[in-house]
Parts: C-alpha cells; sequence; structure tokens
C-alpha cells in the first residue's frame, strides 16, 4: 500500500510516495526550499508543487513545525511566519491540493510515529523520547509505544533561552562550531531532558543523524541509551503517511 507524505521543514519541504509495507520511500523524495516568509499560503504553493510532480492524486500525510492541535489547528509557528497560528491547516491543504484527503500533524510525532514502527523504537517499553535536530529541536515522546503529542522540548529554556537556539544544527552552523563543540551543547540539552523525564531511549533524527558517528560518541554522562534514527531524514515523510492511511 502507497501513501504520499509530505514533511515541511524550516529549511526545505520534501515528499515523496510511502511504501507503508516496508516503511520506505516507493520512489526518490522531491524537495523544495521553504519560501521566506513561510506564509500559510506560500507553504502551501510549495507542497502542491511537490504532491504535482509525482501527479498523486489520493490521501496526503503533511507533517508541520509546530503544535497542531485536533489534526488541523496549527498553534505555534517558531520556524515558520508567525500567521500560521489559529491557521486550518488541513482545511488549507486540501483546499491547495484540489480537494485530496490530508492528514496534518506535528513534524517530530509523525517522525517519532515511523521510528517506532519501523526503526530505532521498534518493540521499545518505558519512555522513549525522539529529538529532531534541524533549523530547530522537534521531539516527540512516547510511553510504552503511545504518543504524547505536541511535546515541542526545542523550546526548554536552557541558558536562558530556548535549546533550540543554543543546540539546533542551524546554530551549529550559523556559528561554525565543531562537532566536539556541539556534542557539548547537545550535551547539556540532553541532561536537561533527561532530568525532566528519566527516558530509557534517546533516539537522535533530523537530517544530522546520518553523521551520528562524529557526535554521538562524543557526548557522555547519559544514561538513557542514545541511537540514531534508522530511518534518518525519510522519518517525517513516513510517519506522515502512516497517519494519513489510519485517516483513509
Amino acid at each position: 500500500m502507497q501513501i504520499f507524505g509530505v514533511d515541511i521543514g524550516g529549511s526545505g519541504i520534501k515528499g515523496a510516495p510511502v511504501d507503508l509495507d516496508r516503511g520506505d520511500l516507493a520512489d526518490d523524495r522531491f524537495k523544495v526550499l521553504t519560501p521566506h516568509p513561510a506564509t500559510p499560503d506560500g507553504v502551501a504553493d510549495c507542497v502542491k508543487e511537490v504532491v504535482d510532480h509525482f501527479e498523486w492524486s489520493g490521501p496526503v500525510g503533511i507533517t508541520f513545525p509546530g503544535v497542531v492541535t485536533g489534526g488541523s489547528t496549527v498553534r505555534t509557528a517558531a520556524n515558520v511566519d508567525k500567521s500560521w497560528i489559529d491557521v486550518d491547516a488541513r482545511a488549507l491543504l486540501s483546499e491547495r491540493l484540489g480537494g485530496l484527503p490530508v492528514t496534518v500533524l506535528n513534524d517530530a510525532d509523525a517522525a517519532g510515529v515511523a521510528e517506532m514502527h519501523f526503526g530505532a523504537g521498534r518493540d521499545r517499553k518505558g519512555t522513549v523520547i525522539l529529538l529532531t535536530f534541524g533549523t530547530g529541536i522537534g521531539s516527540a515522546v512516547f510511553i510504552d509505544g503511545a504518543l504524547v503529542p505536541n511535546t515541542e522540548l526545542g523550546h526548554l529554556e536552557l541558558h536562558g533561552h530556548d535549546a533550540e537556539k543554543h543546540a539546533s544544527t542551524k546554530v551549529k552552523d550559523d556559528e561554525g562550531l565543531s562537532w566536539e563543540q556541539w556534542a557539548r551543547r547537545v550535551q547539556k540539552y540532553l541532561a536537561h531532558v533527561e532530568m525532566l523525564f528519566s527516558p530509557e531511549l534517546f533516539i537522535i533524527g533530523g537530517g544530522v543523524s546520518r553523521k551520528a558517528q562524529k557526535f554521538l560518541p562524543l557526548i557522555k554522562g547519559i544514561k538513557a541509551e542514545m541511537v540514531p534514527a534508522e530511518l534518518q531524514n525519510n522519518a517525517g515523510i513516513v510517519g506522515a503517511a502512516m497517519r494519513a492511511a489510519e485517516r483513509a
């Protein structure tokens, strides 16, 4: 069974049909740059471009980089334009896609759903936290496999600021941090999250998960097991498609 997944990020919008039997992309993903400013209309146009690239005509799952309540209403917009707040994203995106059935959920939640079913979280009980490092820091928290939605742990306060302003991949690139310097920041962030939630497992996701060997071994003093996301940066697309399939 194939369902289309789209992952909206602060820097790029990517999508592909997903083979839900394998938990993998059924075709090479197509990506466009996120518009700036990332307004609802601008982002919706980019989502349409991605979906139209594959001439897709069925259900579509779409991630959003912020809190999404009730499967439709955007409540936060840290890394896209603030005009997204209170927008009915499901209605907007379905209309832009010519009435296709659309499912919308938080981007990190989507990645977590995919990792728990097909990836590094398979069959794991207890508290599992997936963290996606990219333009910001997204989070997905699972208790015995059940998702606690919209946790937004990237906005925990660290050194007087949102943690993602201190330890995201974007900050690493913007400040020219070495892997060692960035790993120390990530370590402090993980220690803070661990103090609050005591997870059994941290899954480290986002595009940087492809380079986990460069920084995970440098992180010390964390009691929880730490592993890179197995689906890497495709996890959001896969998880979005999984949720769309459930609704369909």
